[in-house]
């Protein structure tokens, strides 16, 4: 895949599956390795070089067992208060180079490299929002251009990430369809494990 300089891929992987047994997410199991190395893996095969994962549950477990080398790794002592903490804290640490985030949700192993690389098109073309879209629904990941980070880190609050500010800004949000190539589908509850193989 075509690498995209300035585009810092965030890994929110935070989650303290509640719904699992309060396992944390960025560890559950997927193909032979933690779910959070599967995500690691998938953005930097389409096309993100920079990339920061935002820890929270059992963080240091996550740290002493996860493989995430060259990765930068922010912990967000505010985690169960939603994603929304993750999306600011994750913001915040990015290096100042950065011309856009391109936010990945761990819990999302339908993501493909190739979803993740028509998003760093779409902003290589001039995009400073954009989303994936499945049959023409918002899902993820979502790119969000650095003009757009305060605004983004303002609206972040519970679990609606950056919700307040694509809705703010629909005008301009690019949508990038990628049900050909990808699954927008989460990771919450066993059923969801079971139908993944994941767990």
């Amino acid at each position: 895949m075509e690498q995209t300089d300035g585009v810092a891929a965030l890994v929110l992987a935070a989650g303290g599956g509640r719904r699992l047994g309060g396992r944390p997410k960025a560890l559950l199991p997927y193909q032979g390795r933690p779910l959070v190395e599967h995500a690691v893996a998938v953005v930097r095969a389409g096309g993100c070089r920079e990339v920061t994962v935002v820890l929270g549950a059992d963080r240091a477990r996550v740290r002493s067992t996860a493989h995430l080398p060259a990765c930068r790794l922010v912990a967000n002592p505010d985690w169960e208060g939603g994603m929304g903490s993750s999306l600011r804290a994750g913001l915040a640490a990015l290096p100042a180079r950065t011309s856009a985030a391109l936010v990945m949700l761990v819990d999302t192993p339908g993501v493909s490299p190739a979803a993740v690389a028509r998003l760093l098109a779409a902003h290589r073309a001039g995009a400073e929002l954009a989303a994936a879209t499945y049959g023409g629904r918002r899902g993820h990941p979502v790119l969000i251009g650095v003009r757009h980070f305060a605004e983004a880190m303002e609206g972040a609050r519970g679990d609606a990430g950056a919700r307040a500010l694509l809705a703010a800004h629909a005008d301009e949000l690019v949508p990038v369809e990628c049900a050909d190539i990808a699954a927008p589908d989460d990771l919450d509850t066993p059923a969801d494990l079971a139908r993944w193989g994941a767990g």
